[in-house]
Protein backbone atom coordinates (compact mmCIF):
# COMPACT_ATOMS: atom_id res chain seq x y z
CA UNK A 1 0.00 0.00 0.00
CA UNK A 2 1.53 3.50 -1.12
CA UNK A 3 2.41 5.91 1.77
CA UNK A 4 0.71 9.35 1.47
CA UNK A 5 3.54 12.11 1.72
CA UNK A 6 3.20 14.57 4.45
CA UNK A 7 3.44 18.40 3.55
CA UNK A 8 6.69 18.30 5.40
CA UNK A 9 8.37 15.90 3.29
CA UNK A 10 7.35 17.44 -0.43
CA UNK A 11 10.26 19.94 -0.69
CA UNK A 12 8.01 22.71 -1.61
CA UNK A 13 9.75 26.00 -3.27
CA UNK A 14 9.81 28.79 -1.01
CA UNK A 15 7.30 32.03 -2.60
CA UNK A 16 10.95 33.96 -2.90
CA UNK A 17 12.21 30.14 -4.16
CA UNK A 18 9.20 30.03 -7.16
CA UNK A 19 9.50 33.40 -8.02
CA UNK A 20 12.89 32.86 -9.29
CA UNK A 21 12.03 29.39 -10.99
CA UNK A 22 11.09 28.60 -14.51
CA UNK A 23 7.83 28.99 -15.83
CA UNK A 24 5.13 28.54 -18.40
CA UNK A 25 4.92 30.98 -21.09
CA UNK A 26 1.12 31.40 -19.65
CA UNK A 27 -0.68 34.46 -18.48
CA UNK A 28 -4.16 33.98 -17.19
CA UNK A 29 -6.53 36.53 -17.74
CA UNK A 30 -9.84 36.52 -15.69
CA UNK A 31 -13.10 38.55 -17.60
CA UNK A 32 -15.42 39.98 -14.56
CA UNK A 33 -15.01 36.62 -12.58
CA UNK A 34 -17.05 37.51 -9.08
CA UNK A 35 -16.72 34.40 -7.00
CA UNK A 36 -13.17 34.87 -4.76
CA UNK A 37 -13.17 31.52 -4.59
CA UNK A 38 -12.78 31.05 -7.80
CA UNK A 39 -10.37 33.94 -8.03
CA UNK A 40 -8.57 31.85 -5.13
CA UNK A 41 -8.62 28.28 -6.97
CA UNK A 42 -7.39 30.09 -10.40
CA UNK A 43 -4.30 31.33 -8.25
CA UNK A 44 -3.26 28.30 -6.37
CA UNK A 45 -4.17 26.47 -9.87
CA UNK A 46 -1.97 28.57 -12.03
CA UNK A 47 0.99 28.23 -8.61
CA UNK A 48 0.95 24.36 -9.25
CA UNK A 49 1.77 24.49 -12.96
CA UNK A 50 4.02 27.34 -12.46
CA UNK A 51 2.01 30.27 -14.54
CA UNK A 52 4.35 33.60 -15.23
CA UNK A 53 1.19 35.83 -14.63
CA UNK A 54 -2.41 36.15 -13.65
CA UNK A 55 -3.94 39.36 -14.95
CA UNK A 56 -7.37 40.22 -13.00
CA UNK A 57 -9.64 42.45 -15.11
CA UNK A 58 -13.51 44.39 -14.24
CA UNK A 59 -15.26 43.07 -11.12
CA UNK A 60 -12.76 40.23 -10.83
CA UNK A 61 -11.40 41.31 -6.79
CA UNK A 62 -7.52 41.49 -6.16
CA UNK A 63 -5.79 40.56 -3.21
CA UNK A 64 -5.70 41.05 0.34
CA UNK A 65 -8.56 38.91 0.62
CA UNK A 66 -9.71 36.45 3.19
CA UNK A 67 -12.25 35.20 0.93
CA UNK A 68 -9.59 34.49 -1.98
CA UNK A 69 -6.95 32.96 0.47
CA UNK A 70 -9.73 30.66 1.58
CA UNK A 71 -8.96 28.39 -2.23
CA UNK A 72 -5.73 30.11 -2.64
CA UNK A 73 -3.98 29.21 0.52
CA UNK A 74 -0.96 31.66 0.08
CA UNK A 75 -0.55 30.66 -3.93
CA UNK A 76 -1.93 34.22 -4.09
CA UNK A 77 1.38 35.47 -2.78
CA UNK A 78 3.55 33.38 -4.78
CA UNK A 79 2.38 34.10 -8.32
CA UNK A 80 2.87 38.04 -10.07
CA UNK A 81 -0.49 39.41 -10.61
CA UNK A 82 -1.72 42.65 -12.04
CA UNK A 83 -5.12 44.61 -12.16
CA UNK A 84 -6.75 46.08 -15.24
CA UNK A 85 -10.22 47.42 -14.92
CA UNK A 86 -10.84 47.03 -18.41
CA UNK A 87 -10.14 43.04 -20.15
CA UNK A 88 -10.15 45.30 -23.87
CA UNK A 89 -7.28 47.12 -22.31
CA UNK A 90 -5.65 43.85 -20.98
CA UNK A 91 -6.07 41.78 -24.04
CA UNK A 92 -4.83 44.39 -26.22
CA UNK A 93 -1.57 45.53 -23.79
CA UNK A 94 -0.37 41.49 -23.68
CA UNK A 95 -0.53 41.60 -27.69
CA UNK A 96 1.23 44.87 -27.83
CA UNK A 97 3.81 42.60 -25.74
CA UNK A 98 3.67 39.80 -28.17
CA UNK A 99 1.44 37.24 -26.32
CA UNK A 100 -1.18 35.49 -28.69
CA UNK A 101 -4.20 35.68 -26.52
CA UNK A 102 -7.12 33.12 -26.56
CA UNK A 103 -10.39 33.06 -24.86
CA UNK A 104 -11.43 29.83 -23.49
CA UNK A 105 -14.95 29.80 -24.86
CA UNK A 106 -17.46 27.73 -27.07
CA UNK A 107 -17.43 29.90 -30.24
CA UNK A 108 -17.60 29.80 -34.02
CA UNK A 109 -14.17 28.46 -35.43
CA UNK A 110 -12.86 27.49 -31.84
CA UNK A 111 -10.13 25.40 -31.80
CA UNK A 112 -10.61 22.29 -29.80
CA UNK A 113 -8.36 21.87 -26.64
CA UNK A 114 -7.28 18.99 -27.61
CA UNK A 115 -5.81 20.10 -31.01
CA UNK A 116 -3.98 22.95 -29.03
CA UNK A 117 -0.65 23.25 -28.57
CA UNK A 118 1.34 26.11 -27.44
CA UNK A 119 4.81 25.74 -27.68
CA UNK A 120 7.92 26.51 -24.98
CA UNK A 121 9.01 29.46 -26.92
CA UNK A 122 5.16 31.05 -28.18
CA UNK A 123 3.91 33.80 -25.31
CA UNK A 124 0.02 33.14 -24.97
CA UNK A 125 -2.52 34.32 -22.64
CA UNK A 126 -5.86 32.51 -21.92
CA UNK A 127 -9.22 34.75 -21.21
CA UNK A 128 -11.42 33.05 -18.77
CA UNK A 129 -15.04 34.86 -18.25
CA UNK A 130 -17.39 35.44 -15.86
CA UNK A 131 -19.33 32.70 -14.58
CA UNK A 132 -22.57 33.30 -16.13
CA UNK A 133 -21.95 35.36 -19.07
CA UNK A 134 -18.27 33.63 -20.11
CA UNK A 135 -15.47 35.80 -21.95
CA UNK A 136 -17.63 38.87 -22.97
CA UNK A 137 -18.38 39.50 -27.09
CA UNK A 138 -15.56 42.57 -27.30
CA UNK A 139 -12.98 40.38 -25.49
CA UNK A 140 -13.64 37.49 -27.61
CA UNK A 141 -13.42 39.80 -30.83
CA UNK A 142 -10.48 41.26 -30.01
CA UNK A 143 -8.45 38.24 -28.98
CA UNK A 144 -6.61 36.08 -31.56
CA UNK A 145 -8.40 33.13 -31.27
CA UNK A 146 -10.74 30.69 -29.05
CA UNK A 147 -10.15 27.33 -27.39
CA UNK A 148 -13.26 25.36 -26.51
CA UNK A 149 -13.21 22.60 -24.08
CA UNK A 150 -15.34 19.42 -25.55
CA UNK A 151 -17.55 18.48 -23.49
CA UNK A 152 -20.59 15.27 -24.01
CA UNK A 153 -23.09 15.47 -21.24
CA UNK A 154 -25.89 17.74 -21.03
CA UNK A 155 -24.53 21.10 -19.48
CA UNK A 156 -22.72 23.02 -22.17
CA UNK A 157 -20.27 24.95 -19.72
CA UNK A 158 -17.97 23.65 -16.52
CA UNK A 159 -17.43 25.96 -13.59
CA UNK A 160 -14.56 28.36 -14.52
CA UNK A 161 -11.73 27.35 -11.96
CA UNK A 162 -12.51 24.12 -13.37
CA UNK A 163 -12.35 24.71 -17.09
CA UNK A 164 -9.04 26.81 -15.71
CA UNK A 165 -7.54 23.48 -14.25
CA UNK A 166 -8.30 21.40 -17.50
CA UNK A 167 -6.89 23.74 -19.78
CA UNK A 168 -3.69 24.47 -17.73
CA UNK A 169 -3.10 20.76 -17.12
CA UNK A 170 -3.49 20.53 -21.07
CA UNK A 171 -1.11 23.61 -21.38
CA UNK A 172 1.18 21.80 -18.86
CA UNK A 173 1.78 18.19 -20.62
CA UNK A 174 2.28 20.28 -23.72
CA UNK A 175 4.55 22.55 -22.65
CA UNK A 176 6.37 21.27 -19.88
CA UNK A 177 8.43 23.61 -17.70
Amino acid sequence: MPRKIPNRELCRLSPEEFRKSPRLPLVLVLDNVRSQHNIGSAFRTSDAFALEHICLCGITACPPSPEIHKSALGAEDAIEWSYCQNTLDAVRSLQEKGYSVLAVEQAEGAVCLTDFHPGKDKKTALVFGNEVRGVTQEVVDACDGCIEIPQHGTKHSLNVSVAIGVVLWHCYLTIKV
